[in-house]
């Protein structure tokens, strides 16, 4: 039922917010305190929300101080993101108003340090409900995973899935295209090509119900509901509901006493019990997760390693670090020093080296070389010769991107069109056709001031636009060179591929040894690309028809 007037109140409330957090963002860019936001998310990210004791440390399934730091990973990703940069700025914009929102007493305590002003006692009522609100829901998994396992066990339990891997938080473009539909430039196809691949495969399983079962190379690529299969016996099903109810009684005697941490988390420690108790055969060989979700680790996950699974992170990009500035390394982003996988797939030593330095000398890093993520369309075959791909990043509207609170502004539309328009005139000076492939089709968040450059290009003789869901690496194969935008990952990808690769920086704000661009050539400026662009030798232009290596990540 409607209610006359509501739907425009609240309208107006959101455009409203929306103004103040831009008019927050632009007196922060104006009086250069652009960069209060990262910093007050990193000095969240390294303080501990509670003091662990022995019992809450048993009571999680963890040791050490690695139950704060599981919390912790929790509240950060579901707190500290989009949304708590939105308030801080919401209330610079208003001149410094109070802060209503809900984080617990140790990090509402950093933002008064951080100079914000923090309405205590309705942040404390809001965060009070806040961890309620999760208590219930981890009823509710309780309620469905023993749910789920009924069903199941009233089922015939033949079929059942032996010697599989799983990935986490896939899209379709993300497995094995359907036979003969495109290039299998994706993460599944990679892994099963991988030679630290689980040995004896016969299953790959995803989260992704609509691609319907499909086969590659001999193995069958299966989308299940959970990562947790159901329960094959009721003796499992019994010692998990016992265990549930244990849980559950304790986290809300231990809330009266405040330690609302056990409540927070009961949902996720619902998912620990559940593979405490299930029977080893029916986990997972590897469980996958990538570099989208890097800073909570499942507490599930500690469980299923301690099982005999093996939980590997890995990256399907290397844009993830901020630039340095006036030869100073800014601190890592949110969340990264508080990463507990234990194995990581990185491309090379540089991005080795990063997350030895998020994470210290003790993390299992293999270098395994670029890795693929979203398989795409076909390239088309019938290319220009002397072909020059171009990477970049497409700037969001104000409204997108201001709330975001990134402190260097970059990724802006000064920047993605100069990029764009130095490109087509210095490649049109050296009779090279440039073709651009966006990242993705972002919808009507694009900048309008971009896409009016696009269409601008698109009126030049030497400019094509391609399709944003052509694979990244079939493009590559197909052109004579490689230009990217600081510092994607398609530039390595070039370098890979045997192709000239370089960034290109139009305005100079990227310092030529800058750790983050493993060493590809950083150029700025017109002068520096065309001598670049003139220099490429003929004798290196693509061929039009695939290479034996065509596909290879």
């Amino acid at each position: 039922m409607k209610i006359p007037g509501l739907d425009g109140f609240l309208r107006n409330r959101a455009r409203a917010r929306l103004r103040n957090v831009m008019r927050g963002y632009r007196f922060l860019r104006s009086t250069g305190g652009l960069r209060r936001i990262a910093a007050l998310k990193e000095a969240l990210t390294v303080t501990p929300v509670f003091h662990s004791t022995r019992d809450s440390k048993s009571f999680v399934g963890l040791s050490g101080d690695a139950a704060e730091i599981a919390v912790r990973q929790f509240l950060l990703v579901r707190l500290v993101g989009t949304c708590l940069g939105g308030e801080l700025l919401n209330s610079v914009g208003q001149r410094n108003a109070p802060i209503t929102y809900p984080l617990p007493r140790a990090w509402r305590k950093v933002l008064r340090e951080q100079g914000f002003n923090v309405d205590e006692r309705r942040s404390a009522l809001l965060w009070a409900c806040v961890v309620a609100l999760h208590f219930a829901s981890g009823i509710f998994v309780v309620l469905k995973l023993a749910i789920a396992s009924i069903r199941s066990l009233l089922q015939s339990s033949s079929g059942r899935l032996k010697c599989y891997v799983y990935f986490d938080a896939l899209g379709l473009g993300n497995l094995p295209p359907l036979r003969g539909a495109g290039e299998k430039n994706d993460i599944v196809s990679w892994y099963l090509r991988w030679p630290g691949r689980v040995a004896g495969l016969n299953t790959v399983c995803h989260n992704i119900p609509a691609a319907g079962i499909r086969e590659s190379d001999g193995h069958a690529i299966v989308p299940i509901s959970s990562p947790l299969l159901p329960f094959a016996g009721l003796t499992s099903l019994a010692r998990f509901l016992a265990a549930s109810v244990i849980s559950i009684g304790g986290a809300f005697f231990r809330a009266l006493f405040g330690q609302w941490w056990y409540p927070i988390m009961l949902g996720e420690i619902a998912k620990a019990i559940h593979v405490r108790v299930q029977d080893p055969a029916l986990l997972a060989r590897d469980y996958l997760f990538h570099n989208s979700n890097w800073v909570y680790r499942p507490l599930w996950t500690h469980d299923a390693e301690r099982q005999g699974a093996r939980i590997l992170f890995y990256f399907y990009s290397t844009n993830i670090e901020q630039f340095r500035q006036s030869g100073k390394y800014p601190d890592p982003l949110y969340g990264w020093r508080t990463m507990t996988w234990p194995k990581y797939l990185v491309w090379d030593s540089y991005q080795e080296a990063f997350v030895r330095r998020a994470v210290g000398d003790s993390a299992e890093i293999n270098i395994v070389g670029p890795i693929p993520f979203h398989s795409g369309v076909p390239a088309p075959l019938d290319l220009p010769p002397n072909s020059i791909a171009v990477f970049d990043v497409q700037p969001m509207r104000n409204a997108v991107y201001q709330p975001l609170g990134i402190d260097i502004e970059y990724y802006v539309p000064r920047t993605a069109s100069k990029f764009l328009t130095d490109i087509q005139r210095a490649a049109m000076d050296a009779g090279k056709v440039m073709l651009l492939k966006r990242k993705r089709d972002v919808g009507t968040r694009i900048h309008p001031g971009y896409v009016q450059t696009i269409n601008w290009l698109s009126s030049t003789s030497n400019y094509l636009g391609l399709d944003p869901d052509i694979s990244a690496s079939a493009l590559v194969e197909r052109c004579q060179a490689v230009i990217s935008t600081p510092f994607t990952s398609t530039a390595i990808l070039g370098r890979e591929l045997g192709k000239p690769s370089i960034y290109y920086d139009p305005h100079g704000v990227c310092e030529k040894d800058d750790r983050a661009a493993h060493g590809i050539p950083i150029l700025s400026g017109q002068a520096d690309l065309r001598e670049w662009l003139r220099g490429l030798s003929s004798s290196s232009s693509s061929g039009l028809e695939p290479t034996q290596e065509e596909g290879r990540g």
